[in-house]
């Protein structure tokens, strides 16, 4: 085994009495829970953690009340999704309820670069981003900064109630509650505008629903981020299941370097030569893990790769005077190759990324074309259903129609419609606009407008038509700057 002529000048390291949860040597499949105190980790990837959980909360603490200029008559919150007007809006971009493909294609691309980052490096997601990790960190933070770390919190626990103990958990749990109500009102501020709400949740004049959802959200992110914690990604949340497809031999995932830490012992202030492997059995690894699982044990699907074992054996190794990266980032491929004697390096680019990148890419390029092709000016024709068709006291034949046109401009804009493809004396006449020769249809800003409309058809010209159900078009067109569409109908007779 490797020299260890330092070993007794070596700082002596803390071991920590904390058995895994669920280990490899007594699984058990219907085990109760056991609860999880982690310790404080100190390190690069705690460091990592902590910065993106501030930036995670703060986008979404904060992203309800920026403002966003989009013109008169129109919302100024940049991420809004307008219930009462059926819209979405997301700064620049504007999506409509026929435009919900947006939405869907947003999602599609998540999913693709999730799928790409687990192939890549494993759960980080989970590890990182995922919204249960983030609010389970908060509230760890919370009840770390009333009770104490792991040690102080295991004592409480089993002390007798008393009043320091009662205070101690009063206020953990008054925090949990705090934390959860902010969340539920940032959530409903997605959903109107912030100030506006703000000020009517505060004096009680805010729509029944907001409370009704803040209460919703206050309770399940209690509940979820204070109380269940671990168990959500353990029994509630399915990716755990489903990564398991994502990852292959040269996905980077957190490791324990069992050829060379086994096999495990503890330092001995006596020894000169070690005869153990580098793993002195000090649980660290364990004590910080906020699953509660023994990473030793190998892959494990409670895992979330938050790598927070890496900093703690990390610091276990520099006050023992070996080198660090125990417990690393490694690939099933470079592992064998370790176990062979040899390396082998990260194939980041390999079947299964380009096929995520290639889907990531074609799933956003045909976006971007909708996108830069989507139209301004949306309409629609709706056909009378009862009665069909109408006859007139000089035999001509009358179909009835609703127009909804809308104006997907910021901008008031003016349209005319016509109709062609029926003969021509037939006649369009636009209810309220029945002298008018060219019927015309103001569409305020952002609006979807509609107008009832008759196409008749002379007794003398039925015999032109072709059939009992005529096809023909109206023609809607934009008085400012000439662009046309055009919409099929059907034009009736007996």
């Amino acid at each position: 085994m490797l020299q260890q002529s330092s070993v007794r000048e070596a700082q002596q390291p803390e071991t920590h009495q904390v058995e895994a949860v669920n280990r490899r040597l007594d699984r058990n499949l219907y085990l109760t829970r056991q609860k999880i105190y982690p310790k404080l980790a100190h390190g690069t990837y705690r460091r990592i953690k902590w910065a993106l959980m501030a930036v995670c909360l703060g986008i979404y603490y904060l992203i309800p009340w920026v403002r966003y200029d989009r013109g008169p008559d129109l919302p100024n919150q940049a991420v809004l999704l307008d219930m009462e007007n059926n819209r979405f809006f997301m700064f620049g971009l504007e999506i409509w309820p026929q435009e919900f493909y947006y939405v869907t294609g947003l999602l599609v691309l998540a999913a693709l670069v999730l799928f790409l980052v687990t192939a890549l490096a494993g759960r980080v997601w989970c590890g990182y981003f995922c919204p249960q990790t983030v609010w389970t960190d908060l509230m760890v933070v919370v009840e770390r900064f009333w009770q104490g770390d792991r040690n102080a919190r295991i004592r409480l626990d089993k002390e007798p109630w008393g009043p320091v103990k009662i205070f101690k958990k009063t206020m953990t749990h008054i925090s949990w509650i705090v934390i959860a109500v902010l969340t539920g009102g940032a959530f409903v501020f997605y959903f109107a505008d912030a100030p506006t709400l703000a000020r009517q949740l505060l004096n009680g004049t805010a729509p029944m629903q907001a409370y009704v959802f803040i209460a919703i959200l206050t309770g399940t992110t209690y509940v979820l981020g204070g109380l269940a914690r671990e168990q959500v990604c353990i029994y509630m949340c399915p990716w755990p299941r489903i990564q398991g497809a994502m990852v292959d031999h040269e996905s980077l995932l957190v490791t324990y370097k069992d050829n060379r830490g086994e096999p495990r012992g503890p330092i001995r202030k006596s020894e000169v030569k070690r005869t153990t492997g580098d793993c002195i059995d000090c649980k660290a690894c364990v004590a910080v893990c906020p699953m509660g699982i023994d990473i030793r044990d190998g892959a494990q699907l409670e895992c979330i790769q938050c790598a927070l074992c890496i900093d703690a054996c990390d610091e276990i190794m520099e006050k023992v005077g070996r080198p660090t990266r125990l417990i690393a980032y490694n690939t099933i491929a470079n592992q064998e190759a370790e176990a062979k004697g040899s390396t082998a390096p990260v194939k980041y680019v390999r079947a299964r990324t380009l096929l995520y990148l290639g889907l990531i890419a074609l799933v956003g390029l045909i976006m971007l074309a909708t996108l830069f092709n989507r139209s301004i000016l949306d309409a629609n024709v709706i056909a009378d259903r009862n009665p069909l068709f109408v006859r007139l006291a000089n035999g001509d034949i009358r179909n009835g129609f609703t127009i909804k046109i809308l104006n997907k401009l910021h901008e008031p804009r003016t349209f005319t419609v016509g109709i062609e493809g029926l003969p021509p004396n037939a006649k369009l006449l636009v209810v309220g606009q029945e002298q008018a020769a060219e019927p015309s249809i103001v569409v305020p800003t952002d609006v979807l407008s509609e107008a009832r409309a008759f196409v008749s058809v002379p007794n003398a010209d039925l015999s032109k038509l072709v059939s009992e159900t005529e096809p023909f078009f109206f023609v809607v067109k934009d008085k400012a700057s000439g662009t046309v569409t055009k919409r099929k109908a059907t034009f009736r007779r007996p």
